[in-house]
């Protein structure tokens, strides 16, 4: 697990921006599953303006979305179509993108055609997650089983509140998802995590440092032999220096 500490929010989104953008060079037609939510809103703005500047070219580049809201239509103002097409695919070219059917009559059936897709791609080149502050990643909420694929999720309470400023109200929130589920990120060749904030300083501790379980999601990363945290000053405010070091060791042993 590398871990990559920055000075600010502008420093992390640049960071990750850069990790991409190393990837589609090396790989132009690399095969990447974003997310949405206010971590990765840098991350898109800056590769954008790199795609604008003719820096960086993602037009043979397959985005694949984490995860999607069920029974809302997809031009809702909260849907994560919406969301995407907004702060990022509005501003750049890509080779294809993929994101969750909202209105899906079956979504069980829905969710298999998404992992079949990934598939058919050749598999996630990398993930780029954020950091829920209950611990969860996609939608993957405390106690989904870490051999989960792409699978309808039960939001939790705190997750819907968070949202609740989106959709006008707590009443108007979601309580389903369609989300790729633990197994489908870890299988991913390279994941990508980016944690900004105080807030989620606590929960990245418990995450990177705590014991893998199902109760803190994230946890789960500890497992995986190709893992990138970069995380701000604010985020890091209760990592110790031996603790960096004892989260470097302890992933090493483990993907050994």
């Amino acid at each position: 697990m590398e871990i990559v500490p920055v000075k600010s929010y502008g420093d992390l989104s640049r960071e990750a921006a850069r990790k991409i953008a190393h990837l589609v060079l090396t790989k132009p037609s690399a095969v990447i599953a974003l997310p949405t939510g206010e971590t990765p809103m840098g991350m898109y703005r800056v590769l954008a303006t790199w795609v604008k500047e003719g820096i960086l070219d993602l037009s043979q580049a397959v985005v694949f979305n984490l995860d999607e809201y069920l029974e809302i239509p997809p031009s809702h103002p909260g849907s994560f179509r919406r969301y995407m097409e907004e702060r990022f695919l509005d501003h750049v070219r890509v080779g294809a993108h993929y994101i969750p059917d909202s209105e899906a009559e079956d979504p069980e059936a829905e969710c298999r055609r998404y992992e079949g897709l990934i598939r058919d791609h050749g598999g996630l080149d990398l993930v780029v997650l954020g950091l829920g502050p209950n611990g969860h990643i996609a939608f993957n909420e405390p106690g989904t089983p870490f051999e989960s694929l792409t699978h309808p999720a039960e939001l939790s309470p705190e997750t819907r509140v968070r949202q609740a400023t989106h959709f006008g109200g707590l009443d108007k929130v979601p309580r389903r998802a369609i989300t790729m589920g633990i197994r489908t990120i870890m299988n991913a060749r390279e994941i990508l995590l980016l944690v900004a904030g105080e807030g989620k300083a606590g929960i990245l501790q418990r995450a990177l440092l705590g014991p893998v379980t199902t109760e803190v999601p994230a946890s789960v990363l500890q497992l995986h032999p190709n893992v990138t945290v970069i995380l701000d000053q604010e985020a890091a405010s209760k990592l110790s220096r031996r603790e960096f070091y004892l989260i470097v060791k302890q992933s090493s042993r483990k993907a050994g």
